[in-house]
């Protein structure tokens, strides 16, 4: 702990010095005469990185990914193909499809918030306002209301007048729990016609004293041909963005 705070002082000793000097800052906030406040470039590049390492958190939470990645990754195993597709294909499926459901909430948000703001048309706390609603639109649109109700007694505020005051802090586990439970639904109906399919296929080598072959090596393929003949992936991609209501 010592050695640590030596490091950190000798560390930020020169800037430290600078700034008194009255040279260069590392930080400062200026307020402007109409009330907003702007942020030194070191800051604002601070913030920056600092959101950049929330970015996977924020895909999570706050996307269609949750759902989409889920429903792929249960279709997999119900197929039986192990690790066929893989891992990465079926993350970068998942992402391409992410923006393409998201394609309704990102274009506002580029319109009405970063665009304004990389003009500097806007202030950054007006930005982050505005890049805010559309999602928020879009979490309470998947979100049940029984998740809903069941964080907001959880927080003690579940005496709201409508549904835009509810916090963000609330509104993203209740809307991560709706997607896995919707996701759940999703992958039992994928997983019943090739849960058939194995069935009827162990029931045939019981019947025919087979019992030492496995009835995965039979029913692949039989599950294979059936996923491509009625074009499978389509059904799925499009099963999977029809299933979002952007309201």
């Amino acid at each position: 702990m010592r050695a640590f705070l030596l490091f950190f002082i000798l560390l930020f000793m020169p800037a430290l010095g600078i700034a008194q000097d009255g040279g260069l800052t590392a930080f400062s906030i200026t307020n402007d005469t109409n009330g907003t406040q702007t942020w030194s470039l070191k800051l604002q590049a601070l913030f920056l990185m600092t959101a950049l390492t929330l970015l996977p958190a924020f895909l999570l939470m706050m996307t269609s990914f949750t759902r989409v990645v889920i429903v792929l990754g249960i279709l997999r195993t119900a197929i039986g193909t192990a690790q066929t597709p893989s891992n990465q294909i079926l993350i970068g499926l998942a992402l391409f499809l992410t923006l393409f459901i998201m394609e309704p909430v990102i274009d506002p948000v580029w319109h009405k918030a970063v665009k304004p703001y990389m003009s500097e048309q806007i202030s950054a706390e007006q930005a982050l306002s505005n890049a805010a609603e559309p999602f928020r639109r879009f979490m309470l649109n998947q979100t049940r209301d029984s998740d809903l109700q069941l964080f907001l007694n959880m927080s003690g505020k579940d005496h709201l007048n409508n549904a835009g005051e509810v916090s963000f802090f609330v509104l993203m586990p209740a809307f991560v729990t709706s997607e896995l439970k919707t996701a759940f639904q999703i992958g039992f109906l994928l997983f019943i016609p090739f849960l058939i399919i194995d069935l009827v296929v162990a029931s045939v080598l019981m019947s025919m004293g087979m019992m030492m072959l496995s009835p995965l090596i039979i029913s692949l393929p039989f599950k294979i041909m059936l996923f491509v003949l009625v074009d499978g992936w389509a059904l799925v991609m499009g099963s999977l963005a029809g299933s979002f209501y952007h309201g």
